[in-house]
């Protein structure tokens, strides 16, 4: 909890910076809140920098489409047009996911786990992609320091389950090194 302070009060500025280019760049909330499951699939608030329109979920109707995740349990789009204008940048360097450290600071994530995972996707969830939800969602994780979005769903899961197996502070520390040259390259994020 110190540490998560510490980087809040550090990242204030980045923080507010973000904040002001959201709100002058399209109406709507400067912060996305959303319905995420945690762990043993307790449901919570998940916070986000809003990097699309505030119409974008009802927009996704139309665009389903054009889902370019192989295996329809998640959503993804490279060049989605419901993403706005800073939320390209504040995506493609994760500065989207910084207001999750509140969500650190309530105990509802941590800064490494799985990604906490939407409802619609754990309803279909098989029993083993399950085992995900047996410990508490983090910031970062396994698979975004090994290509991100570009990784399947189903690679996703095998990862987190080998991560949930191993799980140890070092590997932890680890994770957190990797996602700094993750992060800063934008390799698979979108």
């Amino acid at each position: 909890m110190i540490i998560t302070l510490c980087v809040l009060l550090v990242l204030s500025p980045l923080l507010l910076l973000v904040a002001l280019w959201i709100k002058f760049d399209s109406p709507g909330p400067v912060i996305y809140r959303q319905a995420r499951v945690g762990k043993n699939g307790r449901h919570f608030q998940f916070y986000k920098f809003r990097s699309m329109y505030v119409d974008a979920d009802r927009r996704k109707a139309e665009l389903i489409r054009q889902n370019e995740s192989r295996d329809g349990v998640i959503f993804k789009m490279r060049q989605d047009p419901r993403i706005t204008r800073p939320g390209r940048f504040i995506r493609k360097f994760s500065i989207d996911e910084l207001p999750q450290l509140f969500n650190v600071l309530t105990g509802e994530m941590s800064l490494v786990g799985p990604r906490p995972p939407l409802p619609a996707e754990v309803a279909q969830y098989t029993l083993e992609d399950r085992k995900r939800l047996h410990v508490i969602p983090g910031i970062t994780c396994i698979w975004q320091v090994s290509g991100r979005s570009d990784i399947p769903f189903k690679q996703q899961v095998e990862l987190d389950k080998e991560y949930i197996k191993s799980q140890s502070a070092w590997k932890d520390f680890m994770i957190l090194l990797k996602t700094i040259p993750a992060v800063l390259s934008g390799r698979g994020a979108y």
